[in-house]
């Protein structure tokens, strides 16, 4: 193995003849034997740079994992590429550790997954019984309780150091903000490590946001999209499991194969959702943001935010989970400012409420936007961009303004005459005029603002009141059941004529046109992952149909989920470049030696009769 140069050693194990940014500079570093922390976003190659070493280094890697799910996407990958992997967790049997503990012992695992309490339990033993080449300590961000998977195992990791002194360390996450970075640093007690920070742009995946939709709305849009999206996988984050379940039965009503997951479910039954997505079973899950950290799967074409996520980070390791082989994917965030009451008391009745009602109100500002989307994201990230993307809804659509000062004075004149004792909801009743029980009750219909604004249907009221929350004209005083306070800047609006610009409402419906219009383009030049255009060839839609199937005919032989088989993306090329030789076969991107030699034939034959 020695011999080999990185680039033989990638092609060879990986199927891979070049490197991404930043991997051939992060493996090199790893084998002359440094501490290094490494941030590389979801789907940017970030286990290669652990598993490559580990397999050109003496010794086993020690991989900490933080979920029993994820070690087994990772080492069902690495052994389907012929790759000596193995994990040892509560799931295994007794007979199952001693054997994965006797292959260890005899040099027969190159990569060894444990979970923190595992690996700080055989410490003392196991651990000192087989030469470590490395630790590599994945998810990395749960070890500081400024991340946002913050797991108290992971604090302890520190002792690996002290028990291991001369075994190099590097730490891996695709996301972390510069305060979790420095707490990696300190937790883990890195010894002058260098810092690898890759791009977190994932220009693949298109970003879109709807406002103010109420749930029927949703539920109509959200079938529209999943339609237009047909047999591709995807996956719907909701706030609460009862959100979950209600939309999983509305999806499955509707003919959509839907599995819902949340902690409510036994672990049996959260095992067999799970299995059944990556298998390709079922298309769609529906999900509390607990789902999706443990798969690897690297066919997920679109993901659905119901609900406002709690931080931009928890937001950006979500939709990450899309486009993992970085073929085009599709990402919808919905927002209502019943999501932002929600998280706000969330936030507050946590132990760290300043931090992350400060996360929360970054996630308004993304979502309330009226500039380039990914520029924001990777603003947050310290990746400074002045480009527009061209592959978000603002990009694609950008907002119209107007001078919005009367809607304002409207708005802003109804709070002050209810003495700031009105919440978002009844507002908007006073100023459509609206009869509601509450608004009589409270006398709300003698107000001289009573439907000053009835011209103006409730959803743009909905909007505009979202606009002038983000400018600042009025906050919501949550320790007083969520009333609406006018601030200095609102005062200068009411009483001194300070202008107003709001944007043109988008309706929903020219909104979904545009997520159907915008697929259709073509991505930026800069998607580092599309398909080789330096090979000639036209893609073969049908034949990438039946290489699809003949991939689920394989994996399910072999009780492997399809992606592990061969990606998407492999796939495509195959469909593309149509090979007719096993050599050929082998020289298409994603197919390594093992696999080459595995499945070669089997699929070789397939595009030769195809082919005829």
């Amino acid at each position: 193995m020695k011999h080999l140069s990185l680039q033989e050693a990638l092609k060879k194990y990986f199927g891979y003849t070049s490197f991404r940014p930043h991997q051939e500079e992060i493996v090199q570093y790893a084998l002359s034997g440094r501490d290094c922390l490494v941030l590389i976003p979801t789907g940017g190659g970030k286990s290669i740079c652990y598993q490559l070493p580990a397999l050109l280094m003496k010794g086993v890697t020690i991989v900490i994992s933080p979920l029993i799910s994820l070690m087994k996407d990772q080492v069902d990958a690495l052994r389907a590429a012929g790759l000596p992997a193995a994990a040892l967790n509560s799931s295994l049997s007794e007979d199952e550790s001693m054997n994965v503990v006797r292959d260890c012992l005899n040099a027969r695992v190159k990569l060894l997954y444990m979970s923190p309490e595992n690996a700080l339990a055989r410490a003392q033993y196991l651990l000192r019984d087989i030469e470590i080449s490395l630790f590599a300590i994945d998810e990395a961000h749960c070890v500081s309780q400024w991340g946002h998977d913050f797991r108290p195992d992971y604090m302890q990791l520190r002792r690996l150091r002290e028990e291991f002194p001369d075994v190099p360390m590097m730490a891996l996450t695709a996301t972390a903000d510069k305060v979790t970075r420095l707490d990696i640093l300190k937790q883990l007690n890195l010894r002058n490590p260098k810092v690898f920070i890759s791009s977190f742009d994932r220009p693949n995946l298109s970003l879109s946001v709807v406002q103010g939709l109420a749930k029927k709305s949703k539920d109509k849009m959200i079938l529209a999209f999943i339609r237009e999206h047909k047999n591709q996988s995807g996956i719907i984050y909701c706030l609460s499991r009862k959100l979950v379940e209600s939309t999983s039965k509305l999806l499955s009503e509707n003919g959509i194969s839907c599995l819902p997951y949340h902690a409510g479910l036994t672990v049996e039954m959260r095992t067999q959702v799970q299995e059944s997505f990556i298998h390709d079973s079922v298309q769609v899950i529906c999900a509390t943001v607990a789902f999706g950290m443990g798969i690897d799967k690297s066919n997920i074409r679109w993901i659905i935010h119901y609900n406002l996520p709690k931080s931009i980070e928890n937001f950006y390791q979500e939709i990450g989970r899309a486009g993992r082989d970085g073929l085009p994917a599709d990402t919808l965030l919905f927002y209502t400012y019943g999501d932002v009451i929600q998280l706000s008391n969330f936030a507050r009745e946590s132990g760290q409420a300043s931090i992350n009602l400060e996360r929360l109100h970054r996630m308004q500002e993304y979502a309330e936007a009226v500039v380039c989307r990914r520029r924001i994201l990777l603003n947050y990230f310290g990746e400074l961009s002045s480009e527009n993307c061209h592959n978000c809804d603002i990009c694609n659509n950008p907002p119209q303004a107007f001078d919005g000062t009367v809607f304002a004075q409207k708005a802003l004149s109804a709070i002050a005459r209810t003495q700031e004792k009105v919440g978002y909801s009844s507002l908007i009743e006073i100023l459509r005029g609206n009869y509601s029980s509450e608004i009589k009750l409270k006398g709300f219909d003698q107000l001289k603002t009573f439907g000053a604004g009835r011209d103006v249907p409730a959803y743009d009221w909905h909007i505009y009141l979202l606009q002038m929350l983000q400018m600042g004209l009025f906050e919501i005083a949550y320790n007083e059941d969520n009333h609406l306070k006018i601030t200095d800047q609102g005062q200068d609006v009411l009483f001194k004529g300070r202008q107003v610009s709001l944007c043109v409402v988008q309706r929903p419906v020219e909104k979904q046109k545009s997520l159907t219009k915008s697929k259709q383009k073509e991505l930026p030049f800069s998607v580092v992952e599309q398909l080789d255009k330096s090979k000639s060839g036209k893609e073969d839609e049908d034949l990438f149909e039946e290489l699809r199937l003949l991939r689920r005919q394989v994996a399910d032989r072999l009780n492997y989920p399809p992606y592990v088989v061969f990606s998407d993306k492999t796939l495509h090329e195959m469909a593309r470049l149509k090979p007719l030789s096993i050599d050929a076969f082998g020289d298409v991107p994603g197919v390594g030696d093992f696999k080459c030699k595995k499945y070669g034939h089997e699929f070789v034959a397939m595009i030769r009769h195809y082919s005829k």
